[in-house]
């Protein structure tokens, strides 16, 4: 197998679907810089950074020469996919999701695992699946819409430009991955 031709890819795809975990192994793996846009995006105690702050730091982040960047931040996707020589699309089926998602709650919240800023993960908030802060409701308020939008983001003129690799469950990212 070739070389991996691309120096600036995106992971995409529905919350807990894995953009990180695979970003990161990238980044690892070619020695490009990882960008985790919730790491940008958050403040500490929760608390959202300033529209202009987030993008200034994306800005400065995808700088860099070769980069992974996992996220589906809107708010910087103007700044981010222009750039980009690669989609990667974390297209799984939504019970996957949400049993990865509840693993990695769980799991986060036992050990108490320091997320971004003085950040934790919160058990009781996010049960409250009915509360704009729990990452179920962000599940089921964003996974049928990610679906939907990303093939047709892929098609507009400005992102004709990005290759794009999709899968469609966490074995094929599993295996393409040991095959690079």
């Amino acid at each position: 197998m070739p070389p991996f031709p691309y120096q600036r890819i995106v992971v995409t795809g529905a919350t807990s679907s894995g953009k990180s975990t695979l970003a990161e192994q990238l980044a690892r793996r070619f020695d490009y810089r990882f960008i985790e846009l919730d790491a940008l995006h958050w403040e500490p105690n929760w608390t959202e950074a300033p529209p202009e702050v987030f993008r200034e730091r994306v800005r400065t982040a995808i700088r860099s020469q070769a980069w992974v960047v996992a996220g589906n931040y809107r708010m910087a996707r103007d700044l981010i996919w222009p750039q980009a020589e690669v989609i990667i699309w974390l297209d799984y089926p939504f019970w996957t999701v949400f049993w990865q998602l509840t693993r990695r709650t769980f799991k986060r919240w036992w050990t108490r695992e320091l997320l971004w800023g003085t950040n934790y993960e919160s058990l009781p908030k996010h049960l409250q699946i009915w509360s704009p802060d729990s990452l179920y409701n962000w599940l089921f308020k964003t996974y049928w819409r990610r679906k939907r939008e990303t093939p047709l983001l892929l098609e507009l003129p400005e992102h004709r430009h990005l290759n794009l690799i999709h899968f469609g469950h966490p074995k094929e990212a599993v295996e393409w991955l040991a095959r690079l």
